[in-house]
């Protein structure tokens, strides 16, 4: 089967398919990344449209739904009211927090998955990043008056309330080009965010949380691997503290058993299926998928993503491959070769004057793909989130 390539073709495909679910991350792909997220904006237009999509499409992001740094503010912001969305149904459907996190477009939300425990801990942990990294930052910038410092504080600790975050884009932008302070600042991240984590396993959760690096190089004994600041770019800028078993891959299996139930009826994985209760690897998740849903239940997946890595290990003479959007896409390319289903992996290049990635030119993938890799693009966006929403606005015209 032709595999399209062109804008055009995928739409049509999208179009004439009549059970289909769009996987869409959120930063860089629809929102452009910048370097304090307080600052991010959606457009209006975009909202709109994704209303017109209905149950046709998923958000699937380690971002989260609500709270002061949660996207619905940012549909709120660009609705410039209140109660339009909740009205109107323009909040983004979908899965977030990696997967603890779900709304519908109405914002009516549930947490699938979590307990009390886990969500009280949650709760302190920004103010105990707040005051680790007070302490690392007065003695890595000992002449920096407390104003500065302050503000750059407040900008690197995220109190997200699943997924709190340290964010390390403005304080890399502080020292410049200075790539040996960036990777030590890479290493006092690090630091604080295992520090939590220890925390974390004295009060008895020690299978709670494990740490989420964006971008990453992939893991290795279930541990994800650091990218390490090069001339070209930061590498590793944000650290999430993040709930086991919350990865996207697994929240795509969630998506899946939501979709399916609201078009039989029925859950194929269960009414209380969540992503702790998902398998570990691609394969099981694969296996469970074939046992469960009927050839005639999967719908045609499209996926959506912007954050994927791919870097040679000169030692080992292998590559090492990540990005948080990696596992997802990758499961919706094998299932389509498991349900003979011709299913669209989109990448969108999120690199800008802000937030430095390696990005697609033409055949160059360096940084994001290899020859050997096995996730292969069927369509990528090469301005970054204008164009995207631009191709999106023609797909939702047609619905």
């Amino acid at each position: 089967m032709k595999t399209p390539k062109t804008k055009e073709e995928i739409i049509n495909k999208i179009v004439n398919e009549e059970n289909i679910l769009i996987v869409q991350d959120l930063d860089g792909v629809c929102i452009p990344l910048v370097q304090d997220p307080l600052t991010r904006e959606i457009d209006k237009k975009y909202v709109e449209d994704v209303s017109k999509l209905r149950d046709k499409f998923s958000v699937l992001t380690c971002g989260e739904h609500e709270g002061r740094r949660g996207v619905n503010r940012l549909v709120e912001k660009a609705l410039n009211s209140r109660t339009k969305a909740k009205e109107n149904g323009f909040y983004l459907p979908g899965l977030a927090a990696c997967g603890v996190e779900f709304q519908d477009r109405f914002s009516n939300l549930s947490y699938p998955g979590l307990n009390d425990e886990e969500i009280n801990f949650l709760a302190k942990v920004p103010k105990m990043m707040r005051l680790m990294l007070t302490n690392e930052l007065k003695e890595f910038f000992p002449n920096l008056s407390n104003h500065v410092r302050n503000k750059l504080i407040d900008v690197a600790v995220c109190d997200t309330r699943f997924t709190p975050t340290l964010n390390f884009h403005e304080i890399f932008g502080y020292v410049k080009n200075d790539l040996k302070k960036i990777k030590v600042l890479q290493l006092i991240m690090e630091k604080i965010m295992n520090n939590l984590l220890e925390d974390s396993k004295s009060l008895g959760l020690e299978n709670s949380f494990h740490l989420h690096l964006v971008p990453n190089l992939g893991s290795n004994n279930g541990r994800e691997i650091m990218k390490y600041a090069t001339q070209d770019e930061f590498g590793t800028t944000d650290i999430q503290f993040i709930i086991n078993g919350a990865i996207k891959e697994a929240g795509l299996l969630f998506l899946l058993n939501k979709h399916i139930s609201n078009k039989t009826g029925v859950y194929p994985f269960g009414a209380n299926f969540n992503v702790r209760e998902a398998p570990k690897t691609l394969n099981k998740l694969i296996d469970l998928c074939k046992d469960k849903i009927p050839l005639d239940q999967m719908p045609l997946l499209i996926g959506i993503g912007d954050t994927v890595t791919s870097v040679k290990d000169d030692k080992t003479n292998s590559w090492l491959r990540g990005g948080s959007d990696r596992g997802f896409l990758t499961l919706i390319q094998r299932l389509g070769e498991a349900y003979k289903k011709d299913n669209q992996v989109i990448f969108v290049n999120s690199c800008n004057e802000q937030v430095s990635r390696p990005r697609i030119n033409g055949s160059n993938m360096k940084g994001i793909s290899d020859p050997n890799d096995d996730l292969k693009f069927n369509m990528i966006i090469n301005d970054g989130p204008p164009e995207y929403i631009t191709w999106f606005e023609k797909l939702a015209s047609k619905f």
